[in-house]
């Protein structure tokens, strides 16, 4: 088979795979050249791949890892332990920026999202590279965030419920993804534990950092979160049936554009089993609250 086909769709961040069928049975160097692409550019998308349905996308996700459960609050699609179904159709809105499942102290390694039905216009998803943007930061202040330590979790936003367009249909969602609540302090920059790069982790999850006064806290998470977003630093794709990305979790951050009304809009997303971060000074994250083992292995 010929090697794969790889096209960069942004500066920093995204490239479109082509020369592949995705599937359980693709041979041990095309999954080293995808996995070579996905950490290269962080996320990487193929294009017509509507032959996969749900064990189709399983059998693929598992050659680049063990596999999460779905979600550690949310049930799994049917009777499938590892899909969790992303409807958007009924108006549900995840719009901030955020690197998933932060909450617990083993993150995914990797995502692998299908698109299963997507409006005719609308409904992108926005990835951000946190490498790039680390890299991007002022001196002085890589130097601060280096030894900074931040609060994950996925308790209730009260203020994101009052404000949202149906409270109720938010608190319901609400309830149910903190079933189980999660509380974990990561650094805020870690190291890849594959490619040795710094890159921040914060996001939606991120709530407070270590030690500091709330006003503080938020100043300086907001001053990371923008640097992460920047424009450069992202890209976006405009989805197709049967499309599929995967991106390395330890090393973006993503968000759904909210610009397609009530149309349905439907993925399926399995997550790959990841390690406990690590800071710049070795010391890994460390649980609050919540026992995260039924969720994820850690990754070796």
């Amino acid at each position: 088979m010929p090697s794969l086909h790889v096209s960069p769709v942004a500066g920093r961040i995204g490239a479109e795979v082509t020369g592949v069928r995705l599937g359980g049975e693709l041979s041990a160097d095309v999954v080293a050249e995808i996995r070579l692409a996905l950490l290269t550019h962080k996320v990487i998308f193929f294009r017509g791949q509507e032959h996969l349905d749900e064990s189709g996308q399983e059998a693929f996700a598992r050659l680049l890892g063990e596999l999460t459960t779905a979600h550690p609050t949310v049930p799994a699609l049917g009777g499938n332990g590892h899909i969790l179904d992303l409807d958007y159709s009924g108006g549900q809105k995840v719009d901030r920026w955020h690197t998933d499942v932060t909450f617990v102290d083993r993150p995914p390694a990797a995502s692998v999202l299908r698109a299963v039905t997507v409006p005719p216009a609308g409904g992108d998803t926005l990835w951000a590279n946190t490498v790039t943007a680390y890299e991007y930061l002022p001196a002085d202040l890589r130097h601060l965030v280096d030894r900074l330590r931040a609060v994950h979790t996925n308790r209730f936003d009260y203020a994101r419920i009052a404000t949202s367009d149906d409270p109720e249909q938010e608190r319901a969602r609400a309830e149910v993804f903190a079933s189980t609540v999660f509380e974990t302090e990561h650094p805020v920059v870690r190291v890849h534990p594959e490619t040795g790069e710094r890159s921040i982790l914060l996001g939606d999850f991120a709530r407070r950092v270590a030690g500091l006064s709330a006003v503080t806290s938020d100043s300086i998470i907001r001053l990371i979160q923008d640097q992460v977003t920047a424009v450069e630093n992202t890209v976006r794709w405009r989805w197709a049936p049967g499309d599929v990305a995967v991106w390395d979790n330890r090393a973006t951050q993503h968000r759904v554009v909210h610009d397609f009304g009530g149309r349905p809009r439907r993925l399926h997303r399995i997550t790959i089993a990841g390690d406990v971060p690590v800071g710049v000074d070795g010391s890994p994250s460390t649980v609050l609250t919540g026992d995260a083992t039924a969720y994820s292995p850690v990754a070796a």
